[in-house]
């Protein structure tokens, strides 16, 4: 009766076709592309920034009230971290399969809980949680190829004109810079400390106390006498910019109006922010932009974005200052994809040849091969509701799925050829007669085939999580052929 239904219906059935490909069309849209599936379970790295401070003490009054805190945590399988000069970073693990969106939620909340017990210069410089790939999809590196520029330079531009611009690029996790922008250095000199009894805390917080934005209000504010007509808001000059006003800072005045100030106990200097991380390009200073994909981010599209960005931003560098990527690995994305679609068109193009010489019949040649696109593109609707991508085991088992996905409809054609010849009936009869015989055989078959490979979706680990795409890739072509051959085919 179903095979009746489409036989006497043949419109209907090429409406469904047609629908399987739109849907196949729309999700090949939004499907990500990488090279192979994602292997580890998903993380959020937890950053920690604290200038000046040994690794010791970073991991003693940071680190390990964070790792405190972020114990039991939903769905945390284990947590590393690790702890530099100046910072220290947490990394934590989730079960597969957790949303990283909520996951990131209740990490910033636990953050904000032991806020109040961390150092006042890592809640003032903040602590970050990201989302993001652990691996670089691409460096983005700025050059000055007339040398006009230092790696400072570079590094103040980038960090002020091209950093958050390329963080907003969609598909873009994360934005490291590596390198350094400007900065007021302060070199204390320990000989004219002692001689004047002083520490480097005294003058940590004369610098805090006057280098700080005031707001100091506005002239005939509110209640005003009666007659006042015009207001004005009082505009001081408190925060500092140049060498020589950090230099005057007072650190100390004396009672017969002698002063001591910055520059009597440091040598002052516009300088590198962070002298512990620099990068060269072929032995030359450049600023570089590490680039991390988002979970479940397209690399090409991505990639192919952070380009458009970067030439959107060229048009406005200054004279001397030019960029490149010197590393990208949606290249070899790009070059394995191609690779595997050369495959399956050659693949396409031998099963459709091995089918006219066996067969002997173009008409009954083009009815199996109609069938092989909407199989393929009926996966890709699966594979996009499932949350899959579109990488190389994917396309390998598309590669391989074309010689199955024939069967069903080789099976439908020459049972239906062997009628007409044998009992002269027109196609039409001939072809209902041939589906009351064949449609259990082309469920069997289909279920057969599945029964190979559904295991491989049940593995655990990482071998689970490479096969999972390929042997799903697989069961979802064949049951679109099965659905075709009781469909479209007849």
């Amino acid at each position: 009766m179903f095979a009746k239904f489409f036989i006497d219906r043949p419109i209907f059935a090429w409406v469904i076709a047609l629908i399987i490909l739109l849907g196949g069309v729309l999700a090949l849209r939004g499907l990500p592309v990488t090279q192979y599936p994602s292997v580890a379970p998903p993380a959020l790295s937890i950053s920690i920034t604290y200038p000046g401070a040994s690794a010791q003490v970073v991991e003693e009054t940071a680190v390990a009230l964070l790792e405190q805190e972020m114990s039991g945590i939903d769905n945390l399988l284990y947590m590393e971290s690790s702890a530099e000069l100046g910072g220290g970073s947490i990394t934590l693990t989730f079960q597969t399969g957790t949303n990283l969106d909520l996951a990131s939620v209740e990490a910033q909340n636990r953050v904000k809980r032991v806020e109040a017990r961390l150092p006042d210069e890592v809640r003032r410089l903040g602590i970050t949680v990201n989302k993001s790939a652990r691996n670089y999809v691409m460096f983005v590196s700025l050059v000055s190829p007339d040398k006009s520029m230092s790696d400072v330079a570079l590094g103040s531009y980038a960090a002020a004109s091209v950093l958050d611009s390329l963080k907003r690029v969609p598909g873009v996790g994360e934005a490291l810079m590596f390198g350094t922008e400007y900065s007021m250095r302060l070199w204390l000199k320990p000989d004219r400390l002692q001689a004047y009894g002083l520490s480097p805390v005294d003058v940590s917080r004369a610098v805090s106390a006057q280098n700080t934005q005031l707001a100091v209000g506005e002239l005939g504010q509110l209640p005003a006498p009666a007659g006042q007509e015009t207001s004005a808001a009082i505009v001081v000059h408190s925060r500092l910019s140049s060498v020589e006003e950090f230099g005057n800072i007072l650190v100390r005045t004396n009672a017969d109006g002698s002063a001591l100030r910055v520059k009597d106990v440091a040598r002052v200097e516009l300088g590198a922010q962070d002298y512990t991380r620099s990068a060269r390009l072929d032995g030359q200073p450049t600023a570089a932009i590490a680039i991390r994909l988002s979970p479940g981010a397209n690399a090409l599209q991505t990639v192919a974005a952070v380009r458009a960005r970067m030439a959107e931003l060229a048009q406005f560098f200054p004279k001397g200052v030019s960029w490149l990527v010197p590393y990208d690995t949606s290249e070899f994305i790009d070059i394995s994809i191609k690779e595997v679609l050369k495959s399956l068109a050659e693949a396409l193009a031998l099963v459709v040849l091995v089918m006219y010489v066996f067969l002997g019949n173009l008409r009954a040649t083009l009815i199996p091969a109609i069938v092989i696109p909407v199989a393929l593109v009926g996966a890709l609707v699966g594979l996009y509701l499932l949350g899959y991508s579109i990488n190389v085991l994917t396309l390998f088992a598309m590669v391989l799925a074309i010689g199955i996905v024939v069967d069903d409809a080789i099976v439908v054609v020459e049972n239906v050829e062997r009628i007409m010849a044998t009992e002269g009936l027109p196609p039409r009869e001939a072809t209902r007669k041939a589906m009351e015989q064949i449609i259990g055989a082309i469920i069997a078959i289909t279920l057969v085939l599945s029964a190979v490979f559904i295991p491989m979706a049940f593995f655990s680990g990482s071998t689970g999580a490479i096969y999972r795409q390929f042997a799903v890739t697989l069961v979802l072509t064949m049951a679109f052929s099965a659905l075709m051959a009781l469909t479209l085919t007849p």
